[in-house]
């Protein structure tokens, strides 16, 4: 087994968790652990990234003697707290078991791995026709913080770390052992990346802002060749015929405004920056700023978002460009 970087998977783990809110920071966890790699790993990780963490194991009593020696070793290794969770047999059952006795403890923490979460995908896949994964946070206070990690790499990061772990010795007996002994290593030899892409499938999907999307909307719906839309947040939509872009919206230029790579002053009063429009001339000389930007080589790319000086509806300065009659100084420039 090849080692790994504990730091490195521990960064992971916390990118994970700072991403999705899934513990405040120093914030009190409750691990549920079975004494394996994955929920061991989960304990010394999370306490390592400075979170208040406790342990709980379910005791199910399945295994007779091996059991008891795991809820002992999750005990007197761990920390944890034992509960008696006999009665359940089936997975769904013991699974809903765990949540229900260890609830009303404030956040608890267990140690599904992306591992876990591609043999969930294609289990569901192949029963329902669904592509849903593990949820990264249940309603009722569960989280999975090492739904990045891989199962090898909680082994690797234990061994690493000189922690002792259990092993399960029913792993073989469940349908998830069906999809790890012979589906994934198929899967593996039609493609390498196999496991990486099926949990790609579990990501969902990209949600726009509800702003933008209602935007998008009446952007597409108006039948007027040019329209503008603000977004209420500083931004505003545009269509123009066939293309749709966010610039921002005109902000007063009442003291230092930065805008992009440009920093402007004003040294007269009541005067705006906003984005470039189509149409918009010079004040005094008429000429097209489009033209001047041409002139200048602007590449078309930068002159949607080039800030444009305005007083009332005329443009009087290109920054870095040009002026109108009478307005010359009137802003001050600075370029990063």
């Amino acid at each position: 087994m090849a080692p790994v970087d504990s730091a490195a998977v521990r960064a992971r783990i916390e990118q994970h968790v700072r991403r999705h809110g899934l513990i405040p920071p120093g914030g009190e966890v409750v691990c549920l652990v079975s004494g394996g790699q994955d929920s061991t790993c989960l304990w010394h990780a999370l306490g390592a990234l400075g979170y208040r963490v406790s342990a709980v194991h379910v005791a199910h009593g399945l295994r007779g003697a091996e059991s008891e020696e795991d809820a002992r070793f999750c005990r007197d290794r761990l920390g944890a707290e034992v509960v008696d969770g006999s009665g359940p047999t089936s997975e769904e059952e013991l699974r809903d078991a765990r949540y229900r006795l260890t609830a009303g403890r404030g956040l608890r923490a267990t140690g599904h791995t992306a591992s876990d979460q591609v043999e969930t995908v294609l289990y569901r896949l192949a029963a329902s026709g669904t592509t849903t994964g593990i949820r990264v946070k249940r309603e009722d206070g569960v989280v999975r913080p090492l739904l990045t990690v891989w199962r090898a790499e909680t082994e690797a990061y234990c061994r690493a770390e000189g922690l002792d772990f259990r092993v399960d010795s029913t792993n073989d007996d469940t349908l998830r052992s069906v999809i790890r002994r012979e589906i994934l290593p198929a899967l593996r030899r039609l493609h390498p990346a196999a496991e990486e892409n099926v949990l790609r499938a579990a990501e969902p999907p990209v949600e726009l802002p509800r702003p933008i999307e209602r935007a998008l909307v009446e952007l597409l719906a108006s039948q007027a060749g040019a329209k503008r839309v603000d977004l209420g947040d500083g931004r505003v939509a545009v269509r123009e015929y066939g293309s749709v872009w966010l610039e921002r919206a005109p902000v007063r230029l009442d003291g230092p405004v930065s805008w992009g790579p440009w920093r402007l002053r004003p040294n007269r009063d009541g005067l705006w920056v906003r984005s470039w429009r189509a149409g918009d001339r010079l004040a005094s000389r008429g000429k097209k700023i489009q033209d001047i930007f041409v002139d200048a080589k602007v590449p078309r790319s930068e002159r949607e978002a080039w800030p444009l000086v305005v007083k009332g509806d005329e443009v009087v300065v290109v920054p870095g460009i040009a002026s109108a009659p009478g307005w010359e100084g009137a802003v001050g420039e600075e370029r990063e």
